[in-house]
């Protein structure tokens, strides 16, 4: 892993991780995919390995991120998607080869060829999409409910009532945030 970058955020749904690779989009933007060799880094973690990522390749990947969390974010309040995104994810689905596999674990896994590139890994990452915007899967597309993150994200938790996309970082964030506000406003409350 090429270092002097921000941790990827990685979650059990790909498509809604992969829209995790910008965040904070309504505060100080994170990118954590700067560069094509960190694209290729997180395709990696993510079991769709690729040799080589051109900057027209990022260019794809990134649209394909922002479609994904356009259409998500209009799943989640169940508003109409829009149409350039659903158009991109489709594009980006219908230009890729892989092929599905059962691991020994009973798993769904993909295979990319060894002569695969990233529209492969992308059209993967589109079919995720499509099969957790169309509902799918069991589950609900569902908002960060911090104000300066709103990411989609992909809530299978048993009452489907989940606030964060990640509670390690954003519920965190507001946890500590409604401490210290109760801290100033009873600071005898700490003794």
């Amino acid at each position: 892993m090429r270092t002097g970058f921000p941790d990827f955020r990685l979650g059990s749904v790909l498509a809604t991780s992969f829209t995790g690779t910008l965040s904070e989009r309504h505060g100080n933007a994170v990118e954590r995919i700067p560069t094509p060799h960190r694209l290729i880094d997180w395709l990696a973690v993510n079991g769709l390995d690729v040799d080589s990522c051109t900057t027209a390749q990022l260019d794809l990947a990134r649209e394909l991120r922002e479609s994904i969390h356009a259409a998500a974010t209009a799943a989640a309040i169940q508003g109409a998607l829009p149409a350039s995104a659903v158009q991109v994810i489709n594009d980006r689905s219908a230009q890729g080869r892989a092929a599905a596999i059962l691991t020994p674990e009973g798993e769904r896994r993909w295979r990319l060829s060894s002569a695969s590139c990233v529209e492969d890994a992308l059209s993967v990452i589109a079919a995720d999409a499509i099969s957790i915007i169309a509902g799918e899967r069991a589950g609900k597309l569902a908002l960060c409910a911090s104000p300066t993150c709103q990411a989609a994200f992909f809530d299978t938790s048993q009452s489907r009532t989940r606030k964060w996309c990640d509670m390690n970082t954003c519920g965190n964030r507001q946890k500590k945030a409604r401490f210290n506000a109760h801290q100033r406003k009873n600071p005898r409350s700490a003794e």
